[in-house]
């Protein structure tokens, strides 16, 4: 049964998780230490094995190899000096079967430690990640293999889950692809936003460090003002649908790695069906989406079907995805990711017939039409949670500000927090009360959550300020999962607490 596992011990350098001695183990966002923890079970224990054993899997191996490094990026004219698994952003797409196996080895040629998370996946848990939770960090020059049964079709991604590197050219994307999908569609594009600072005269680690210098500071903006070139205007950080919208100024938005001057195009017919795949990225931005002289019809969001719902335009937050179907009009035709609450967008081109490209600031009607999020929409019939009563329920409150730069759960920042029991096979209610005037997008690790209510099946939840969202959860995938806040910085300054099950 492995130890109790306290900051003190930790610091120590005395072991840890079962498996994961030795000294100074860090984990990705926080500390990994645990002030007052039940025992929890331990990432390698037989019963990982054995649910891990007991998924779909259909002989399949998909193999890849990622290679972290310093890379130069052209974002369409602006080159950048920063960190990546290849020269262009997003990396590698690793693209697999639902059932099939993953082996992907991790070769870390980055000055510091790293590490790869699989964004929405329910995956075994010591595959999952986490430095100091559930592996060890991969220090430079070292390597590291996942190796994971992908049990559930849809869109996912993968990234860092050490410091801030995703905010870098740190992440990729992962479809697993459904065997029975009807295919009612022509095409196929994948499409990825990311808001962009590395390379621009500042790093995300300098952003940081410009945040938490806060940390002396009085009084609390609740994370109405920015900060990256210096302190970003109220009225450029705050959203009628969000309220606080975000802590940073970025000079670029991205979609597929290029800046609105030298946009990525999608090449189509008039008259093809296109299934899109939306991912944010992002780490401190939500994006408002829409496609100029289209509606989108809504077909799934973070990998799960929801009954279909059309809309003019889409809003993400960081963490969520959403595939949506189009049926492509005669044409060219803007692609936009505004920035929600903030100055500046993404931009991309459909273009299926002649036509002048649209200009860099480009606003299609759509985007102040119907704007819908993810967190109305309402799940498939058959990927519905049965009805259940709760056998545990959750309170995670969510508090924090800007000064000082600390967020936090129930009080507490990650070091400090006593991990979240549950016990295998349980219905778990968990309560996300947002005390914030900011939005925080909570994400579970190696779960689907369903919304209240018979809403999506979800990894990624958007709680506004001053709202409250409930979500339900069943207890099959054993482990210690890290639930946090999606935006970077208030994960990596707190925002952040262990799901973990009882040894």
């Amino acid at each position: 049964m492995p130890p109790i596992i306290t900051r003190r011990r930790l610091l120590a350098g005395a072991a840890g998780l079962t498996g994961l001695a030795g000294a100074g183990l860090a984990t990705a966002w926080g500390t990994g230490v645990f002030d007052g923890a039940p025992r929890l079970l331990d990432p390698h224990a037989e019963v990982v094995g054995r649910v891990e054993a007991a998924r779909h899997r259909t002989g399949r191996t998909v193999s890849a190899t990622l290679t972290p490094r310093p890379v130069t990026v052209d974002l369409g004219g602006p080159a950048v000096q920063t960190w990546g698994y290849s020269e262009s952003a997003p990396g590698p797409l690793i693209r697999a079967g639902a059932g099939d196996l993953v082996h992907v080895e991790v070769d870390n040629r980055l000055p510091v430690d790293t590490s790869v998370h699989w964004h929405g996946i329910a995956l075994r848990n010591d595959m999952d990640g986490v430095p100091g939770v559930t592996q060890p960090p991969i220090a430079p020059g070292g390597r590291f293999t996942y190796e994971f049964t992908a049990p559930d079709p849809g869109t996912y991604f993968y990234h860092p889950h050490s410091g801030v590197q995703l905010d870098r050219a740190l992440y990729g994307v992962l479809i697993v692809d459904d065997p029975s999908d009807p295919g009612r569609y022509d095409a196929e594009w994948i499409v990825v936003f990311d808001d962009w600072v590395d390379g621009t005269g500042r790093t995300p680690d300098d952003v940081l460090a410009s945040l938490r210098s806060m940390a002396g500071m009085h009084g609390d903006m609740g994370g109405m003002m920015g900060m990256g070139g210096g302190m970003a205007g109220m009225e450029t950080m705050t959203s009628p649908l969000l309220g606080g919208a975000g802590d940073i100024t970025y000079p670029h938005y991205l979609i597929n790695g290029r800046v609105p001057a030298a946009p990525a195009t999608l090449i189509g017919k008039p008259g093809q069906r296109v299934r899109i795949r939306l991912i944010n990225a992002g780490s401190d931005t939500a994006f408002r989406i829409a496609l100029g002289g289209h509606r989108l019809s809504i077909t799934h969001t973070d990998g799960y079907p929801v009954t279909p719902a059309d809309t003019d335009a889409l809003l993400l937050g960081m963490g969520e995805r959403a595939d949506v179907t189009v049926t492509l009009a005669d044409g060219v035709f803007p692609l936009v990711a505004l920035a929600e609450g903030k100055t500046g967008q993404a931009l991309a081109v459909v273009r299926t017939g002649a036509g002048d490209p649209p200009r860099a600031d480009a606003h299609p009607a759509e985007l102040d039409r119907t704007v819908t999020m993810t967190g109305v929409l309402r799940a498939a019939e058959q990927v519905r949670l049965d009805e259940r009563r709760p056998d545990r329920t959750h309170r995670l409150e969510l508090g924090g500000g800007m000064m000082p730069y600390r967020w936090t759960i129930n009080g507490s920042t990650f070091d400090h927090a006593t991990p979240l029991p549950v016990a295998q096979g349980e219905r778990v209610r968990l309560r996300f009360v947002n005390r914030t005037t900011m939005f925080h997008p909570m994400h579970v690790h190696g779960h689907t959550f369903a919304l209240a209510g018979g809403g999506a099946r979800k990894d990624t939840v958007i709680v506004l300020p001053n709202q409250t969202v409930t979500v339900d959860l069943d207890a099959i995938n054993p482990g210690q999962w890290m639930t946090h806040c999606h935006n970077l910085y208030h994960a990596e300054t707190g925002m952040m607490i262990n799901l973990g099950y009882r040894a």
